[in-house]
């Protein structure tokens, strides 16, 4: 019964350290899930080469623009980094108005591989793991994403 609960301590360990994240963005600054309690936590998975991503991206940039920095925090990470200048300057172009974070191993460690693209998590303020969708995301299913999940209307 004791390696049994033992067990259980172990995996909820993994859980929680699976959904704790932090990583730093183009611009040098630190995103830590843990500094954003209280509110809501989009990450967004897109490639410069990904047409639904870069569809989605303005919805993403005007949630962002709706909700942040009092709501929600909005993190994009980009998955075929190259070279990061094109690609810092590709998604200005496309109107990637939020934290830009390039993939690296470390990234790929703390969120696990990405099984298709676009792919967006949502974390809720307490820092669990609240919804994903493999597909694109418009602003509104941003929101309506949220309001299931158990936001506090306001």
């Amino acid at each position: 019964m004791a390696r049994r609960g033992a067990i259980l301590l172990l995996l909820a360990g993994l859980a929680q350290s699976a959904a704790a994240f932090d990583v730093t963005d183009t611009d040098g600054k630190r995103h830590r899930l843990a500094d954003y309690r209280g509110k809501w936590v989009v990450v967004n998975f897109w490639a410069t080469w990904c047409t639904p991503c870069i569809k989605e991206i303005p919805e993403i940039a005007a949630f962002s623009a709706a909700n942040a920095p009092g709501r929600a925090v909005v993190l994009g990470i980009a998955l075929d980094v190259e070279d990061e200048a094109k690609t810092k300057q590709f998604a200005k172009k496309i109107g990637h108005a939020y934290p830009l974070v390039l993939e690296d191993d470390d990234t790929e460690k703390v969120f696990g591989k990405v099984k298709g693209l676009p792919t967006t998590v949502i974390y809720d303020p307490s820092g669990k793991r609240a919804w994903a969708r493999t597909g694109t995301v418009t602003r509104k299913s941003l929101e309506e994403a949220i309001a299931s999940a158990g936001a506090p209307k306001g």
